[in-house]
């Protein structure tokens, strides 16, 4: 081998080494999506973004007005299925009181199988010799068979004993009681014999001192009667003479008006001597009736036409506010009828796109191979 091919071959390892170098920086360059700027259209990227804002703009109105209706579709689920758990919750309250009242365990058919006392008071299965339980088929009674027979004749020897000594007591407790209450019913007629004496001789002494008392009050009753109603017509006489005296020489009789005028003013007088008005006086009070008369129709007649003006500003202001509801709803409807036409345009434009993505783009779909070759190399 010659020293100049090793300088050869040595030349051109490191001018490859030297292109892959560069060949990798430049595709690390390529790469970087912060550093390439050649080939890009500006103008497109801007439209592109604008187009993307006012769709995501779009979008989120459109997801905004879909989370209201959400909401109130939520609460009104909410009260909805509060109102249904309120019902179920009284019907179980109902269909539970019923229960406790109308169902009561111990009256179910099958509360013999599960009574928790069932054992205790159950009957075993025989309780004697006579217990009508116990049949021929029962096998728990023979003919000739006696078992309590000792028991049953000394316990009817112990209850003929006692009650030879309950009859033995309750004699002489009776004997006793007899004598004893003849005893009191003697002592008792002897005392009230006594009290009877006594409050005799009591009433008498008081139907006396009554009598005595009664017939001295009616005595000086009398007197003082008889004085009361000469003095009575001793006074009459005198009331009569004076009234007398009085009406002959008072000016209640004379028909003066100047009598009953008043020192405290013209328009006062003194009511025991008054005679009556005189017709200049009766004029000026009729005059003055009719005056008020025509200020009350006057102030009635104002408050009726307030009241028509109040009522007819009512009206106005119902028809007012019946307008704007009106007006209101048809803006509600129009809006409403201009989101559904919006909708539409969107869902019919989306299935253009869809469709011209489908039929004039995407008509041949690439494969994985066919991405596999890019980004392998600079050039």
């Amino acid at each position: 081998m010659h020293k100049v091919d090793i300088l050869l071959e040595t030349k051109e390892a490191a001018a490859l080494k030297a292109r892959r170098e560069r060949e990798k920086q430049r595709l690390s360059r390529i790469l970087n999506s912060r550093h390439r700027t050649m080939g890009v259209d500006v103008e497109a990227l801007r439209n592109q973004v604008e187009e993307w804002k006012l769709r995501v703009e779009t979008e989120k109105r459109r997801d905004e007005t879909y989370d209201a209706e959400q909401v109130l579709c939520d609460r009104l689920a909410q009260m909805l299925e509060e109102e249904e758990r309120q019902r179920v919750r009284c019907l179980h309250q109902a269909v539970q009181e019923f229960r406790e009242q109308e169902q009561p365990p111990p009256t179910r058919r099958e509360w013999d199988l599960y009574n928790p006392e069932g054992l205790r008071q159950d009957q075993p299965a025989r309780v004697s010799d006579y217990d009508p339980r116990c049949g021929p088929a029962s096998l728990q009674r023979f003919a000739g068979e006696d078992l309590a027979l000792p028991t049953r004749r000394r316990l009817q020897q112990e209850q003929q004993c006692r009650s030879l000594e309950d009859q033995r007591a309750k004699r002489q407790w009776a004997l006793a009681n007899a004598k004893y209450a003849d005893t009191l019913e003697d002592k008792k007629r002897v005392e009230l014999d006594l009290r009877a004496q006594q409050l005799a001789q009591l009433e008498e002494e008081c139907r006396r001192a009554k009598d005595l008392a009664m017939a001295n009050y009616n005595r000086a009753q009398a007197v003082d009667t008889a004085e009361q109603h000469q003095l009575a017509c001793q006074r009459e006489q005198e009331d009569n003479q004076a009234e007398i005296h009085n009406h002959l020489t008072g000016q209640l009789l004379t028909e003066d008006p100047a009598v009953a005028e008043s020192l405290l003013g013209p328009h006062r007088v003194i009511t025991n001597r008054w005679k009556g008005m005189s017709p200049k006086q009766v004029e000026a009070v009729r005059k003055a009736q009719e005056e008020q008369r025509q200020e009350n129709q006057r102030l009635r007649e104002a408050e009726r036409q307030r009241e028509a003006e109040w009522e007819t500003q009512q009206q106005l202001a119902a028809r007012a506010a019946m307008a704007l509801e009106e007006k209101e709803r048809l803006s509600r409807l129009q809006l409403r009828k201009g989101l559904d036409a919006y909708n539409q345009q969107l869902a019919q434009e989306q299935r253009a796109q869809q469709q011209y993505l489908q039929r004039e783009v995407y008509t041949n779909p690439p494969s994985a191979q066919y991405h596999l070759q890019f980004n392998t190399s600079s050039r």
